[in-house]
């Protein structure tokens, strides 16, 4: 279930918004409280914002770019304000899409649909996913019940060369060719290195049983 957060300070609207999206089968969270409302935001993590842009304390301009500093999560611009400038400079800022009010819901639902659909497709194929364990390609990390650590290129390399082939032993010189691919030489010991380190991390995220060694065959992620 996507969640999604509206920042608007009309309550009318707030609720009718809030009431819509749970029916079409969305988490809707409508604060009410605007002091903190960046922060909270933030915390709640959600998939979407619908954000006002005339509001008490901060308006819609300051909160999106304070949000786009620290996070790349979908922000709709919905506003009463409709001159072109209102709209360029949402954009400007960072938001995904405009939409004037009164709207159309079934419209503005189809705009929600769309960008969440981009973002969570993409997302989707960036990360990998196997036993509790999710590396994501993009920002080269990995999550393992809810603790995180960054990966350096090699590391990402090798993992993910385990992730595409799960379950099978995947063999040394294999996973030589596929980090570097390069005619000159490189020393074996160098992957023997990443590995350990690679496994030191998981260790460290709390995953005991993760990368395992073969004599003589290679390595596999069981």
């Amino acid at each position: 279930m996507s969640k999604i957060v509206i920042i608007e300070d009309t309550e009318t609207i707030r609720e009718e918004l809030k009431s819509f999206l749970n029916t079409y089968g969305f988490e809707a969270i409508a604060p009410t409280n605007f002091e903190n409302i960046i922060q909270e935001t933030l915390n709640e993590a959600p998939d979407l914002i619908l954000l006002d842009i005339n509001l008490p304390i901060f308006d819609g301009y300051y909160i999106c770019r304070e949000i786009r500093k620290q996070s790349d999560m979908p922000i709709i611009v919905v506003t009463s304000r409709d001159n072109e400038m209102d709209e360029l400079m949402s954009m400007n800022l960072g938001a995904d899409d405009f939409v004037t009010k009164p709207y159309n819901t079934q419209i503005l639902l189809a705009r929600i649909e769309t960008i969440l659909r981009r973002v969570q497709g993409s997302s989707i194929r960036d990360t990998l996913v196997y036993n509790d364990l999710k590396l994501n390609l993009s920002n080269g990390s990995v999550i393992y019940k809810g603790e995180k650590a960054e990966l350096t290129k090699n590391e990402i390399k090798i993992l993910s060369c385990l992730y595409k082939n799960k379950g099978k032993i995947v063999s040394r010189d294999d996973l030589m060719d596929f980090m570097w691919n390069a005619d000159v030489f490189v020393d074996d010991n160098n992957l023997s290195v990443n590995v350990t380190r690679l496994r030191k991390k998981l260790e460290a995220l709390g995953m005991e049983k993760n990368i395992e060694t073969r004599r003589g065959l290679g390595y596999i992620l069981p």
